[in-house]
């Protein structure tokens, strides 16, 4: 029996969100129910993956449990990039080995075309845009970090554009970045808006229940899942619960719950569009690791992320929100000085489940338990990829893509704590300070 040691505790500060189009959240579950296949975590993984097994077990019911609101936890805290490249940033060159490489783009190509079908089936609202995305540097290391990556897609022959400081403006409206590198393949959307139209689209044999915190996992000859109000018994769980599966016993030590943070402008009016200029929508990813994140949203609010914490438990800490509102606010004034007046409406964080070798789990943890846990950050892709190959190998299907995946060694072991909580927070404040003007 394992029993849990935290539960999912978000802020409620989430723009996206709050400005995703209304919907009713699934009742939680009470009583005790059976079923063949139990889903734990409702984020794009685990849709992914509960879609898939109904699709291919169409007889059978498929239990898919989210402890708070689907969209509310980290899949709808992202900043809505749907990056097509590999984004290696542990390598040189964002690429890293050059066959890894080729696969990790077979596996986002594949989330994409998954995304853009589900999307025009059910008509969900997301504001989805084929914009690509512009990594951008101010700093030399930055300008150098660019031309690495020019070179690792010169490896991979996929298109980008390099783009001067002279001619940006005419792209992003501001005048602070030096050069910027752009790839046309990656989709900007609304990752909260996306996962909710995911939920409210599955098919009718996913029972989905919201609100619904497992508190204790027992392993037999079925495994029982128990809540405050009851017990799910399945013949099969899948584990789509990212770093929270460390909490049941699964993978310890090796997952690590990295907090960044995001603040979301009120929308800009008339005037304002025209002092920033650009184009309407866009997206920017920092050349460096540790530096702002920016979006240009459909409704005309400016995204700011950056800063980091490293939160064992995996859950939100307010002393970390306040810190980052601060430098979001010092970020937002360096990029945008034309923009005096613009306050933020929310400010929030969100946990990324990354793994120090950068590599995610994909397989079977013990029998009748099976997962697709740590995306390192490209969660909207790698989850939607991951969780849709493991309910495909979990009925015998096996192609390229998960024969890549079950190839992986998976995560690596962290050190100890309190080492770990000292030395990760250490780390992501040193790497903060050196970005300099990138953060």
């Amino acid at each position: 029996m394992y029993r849990n040691t935290s539960t999912p505790a978000d802020d409620n500060g989430c723009g996206w969100f709050h400005l995703s189009p209304p919907r009713t959240p699934r009742p939680a579950h009470s009583g005790r129910s059976q079923a063949r296949w139990a889903v734990l975590g409702a984020g794009f993984t685990g849709l992914a993956a509960a879609r898939q097994l109904a699709l291919k077990f169409p007889h059978d019911e498929i239990v898919l449990i989210e402890g708070q609101q689907v969209g509310f936890g980290a899949s709808g805290r992202n900043s809505g990039f749907a990056i097509d490249l590999p984004h290696d940033i542990g390598a040189p060159d964002y690429i890293g080995d050059l066959a890894t490489a080729r696969m990790n783009l077979k596996l986002n190509h594949f989330a994409q075309a998954q995304i853009r079908a589900l999307v025009a089936e059910h008509g969900i609202d997301c504001q989805i845009r084929p914009d690509g995305k512009y990594q951008a540097a101010v700093e030399d290391k930055g300008l150098a970090v660019l031309a690495a990556y020019r070179s690792g897609l010169d490896k991979l022959d996929q298109p980008y554009e390099m783009i001067d400081a002279r001619d940006l403006p005419e792209h992003l409206g501001t005048s602070f970045y030096r050069q910027a590198l752009y790839t046309p393949g990656t989709m900007l959307l609304q990752p909260a808006a996306l996962a909710r139209g995911l939920a409210d689209s599955l098919p009718s044999n996913v029972s989905l229940y919201e609100h619904t915190v497992i508190t204790r996992l027992e392993q037999g000859e079925k495994i029982t899942l128990h809540h405050a109000n009851g017990q799910i018994v399945a013949d099969e769980l899948l584990l789509c619960n990212n770093a929270f599966a460390s909490h049941f016993g699964f993978l310890p030590g090796r997952l690590l719950p990295i907090f960044t943070y995001a603040s979301m402008t009120r929308p800009l009016t008339e005037a304002e569009q025209q002092r920033l200029g650009g184009k309407p929508t866009w997206g920017i990813i920092p050349a460096d690791p540790f530096g702002t994140t920016l979006r240009r949203t459909p409704d005309q609010r400016l995204l700011v992320r950056n800063s980091f914490s490293f939160n064992a438990s995996g859950q939100a800490q307010q002393k970390f929100l306040d810190r980052a509102e601060r430098q979001h606010r010092a970020s937002f004034e360096r990029r945008f000085p034309m923009l005096p007046d613009v306050s933020f409406d929310y400010t929030w964080g969100g946990a990324m489940c990354l793994s120090r070798n950068h590599l995610s789990y994909f397989g079977s943890l013990a029998p009748r338990v099976h997962a697709a846990l740590c995306c390192n950050g490209l969660g909207i892709t790698r989850g939607t990829a991951t969780g849709t190959l493991l309910a495909n190998w979990l009925t015998g299907e096996r192609n390229e893509l998960t024969d890549f995946l079950l190839a992986s060694p998976g995560p690596n072991r962290n050190p100890p704590e309190p080492l770990l909580s000292v030395g990760v927070n250490l780390n992501l404040n040193w790497g903060q300070r050196r970005a300099g003007l990138e953060a």
